[in-house]
This record gives C-alpha cells, sequence and structure tokens, in this order.
C-alpha cells in the first residue's frame, strides 16, 4: 500500500477558507501511498484553515500558482470550505490550471464545495458526481448528474460529500490516482 503512488506527484488546490480536514486527511493519505504531494495556491506563503466555521490551522504554501504547470503533475486535489473553492472559480490562473488537468484527462478529486471550481473549468458536464448537497442544483445545472452518497467515482474523478466522507473519498482517490492511464 505504502508504495502505490510512488513516482507521483499530486497538487492541491486551494486557498485561504479551505475546510482543515479535507486538505489534510487527503494530503496525509496521498503521502502514506507513497506520493509527493505539493499545496499550490494563488500566492506564496501559507494559507489559512478553518473548521466548519472557525478558524483552524495554517498550510504551507509548496507552490504560487504563477509557477505551477499541469502538465508537471500526475492528478489534482480539490479540498473544499465554503470560502476555498468560490475564491478559486473568481481566479483566472486556478481556472486555467484545473482546465489542464480536465482537458489532459488527469485524475481529479474534489470533496465538499470542491465541485465549484471544477464547474468553471469545464469539468462537470456529463459526469456523475457528488458534493456538498447546497452544490447540488450547480452541479446539474452545469451538466452533471448529482447523487447523494459519501463516494462517487467517474472515471478518473472522485467526489464526496463532507468531512465525515473522508474515510472513503480518501481510499477512492488513492485506488483512481494509482491506476495506469495511457499518456495523453
Amino acid at each position: 500500500m505504502a508504495e502505490r503512488l510512488k513516482g507521483k506527484l499530486v497538487a492541491v488546490l486551494a486557498t485561504d477558507g479551505f475546510e482543515q480536514a479535507e486538505l489534510e486527511q487527503p494530503i496525509d493519505a496521498l503521502r502514506k501511498a507513497g506520493a509527493e504531494v505539493e499545496v499550490v495556491a494563488p500566492r506564496a506563503g501559507e494559507i489559512q484553515g478553518w473548521r466548519h466555521h472557525e478558524k483552524a490551522g495554517t498550510t504551507p504554501v509548496g507552490r504560487a500558482l504563477a509557477s505551477a504547470a499541469p502538465e508537471a503533475y500526475d492528478a489534482l486535489v480539490l479540498p473544499g470550505g465554503v470560502m476555498n473553492p468560490d475564491a478559486l472559480r473568481l481566479e483566472p490562473k486556478a481556472i486555467a490550471f484545473v482546465e489542464g488537468f480536465v482537458r489532459a484527462g488527469k485524475p481529479i478529486a474534489a470533496i465538499c464545495h470542491g465541485p465549484w471550481t471544477l464547474i468553471n473549468a469545464g469539468g462537470v458536464e456529463g459526469k456523475t458526481m457528488t458534493s456538498w448537497p447546497s452544490l447540488e442544483a450547480d452541479l446539474r445545472n452545469a451538466g452533471a448528474r448529482w447523487v447523494d452518497q459519501e463516494v462517487a467515482e467517474d472515471g478518473v474523478l472522485v467526489t464526496s460529500r463532507k468531512p465525515d466522507d473522508l474515510d472513503a473519498f480518501c481510499a477512492r482517490m488513492v485506488e483512481v490516482f494509482s491506476r495506469d492511464r495511457p499518456a495523453a
């Protein structure tokens, strides 16, 4: 298990307002599976996490978005929290970064409100997905088939609803990220 993702580099795209557990637990699962993980954010330094409605800890940024290229990564994680994806979908460089993964058919895992960014990047049409319940109409309006279950997998896309689903989300994410894919 510890080597399933050896040699893979995974980007975690986030900014201030991410849900702490939805960033930390996937990073931990990816590293335990052997992946190298880099937090990518609109600016260098640190980003502020939240636990529901309260400020939590900060996380160091591994690479500023301006110097990050989707081609350098094998997969992408989009954590939730309400503020994080809402801010990212207003950031043209963040949308372009996510679009690069969508166009290349690279694996993407998004939890809670994380799929908001995927909507703006054109990555949800025709996909079966789940999310925090308040995104159901947004995803349906963008052409996704929304389901209410702890984890949904559609090709190289893995989605989950909330922090309570993290165990299932992380297990499926590692499974999907470990699959061999033909070169794009």
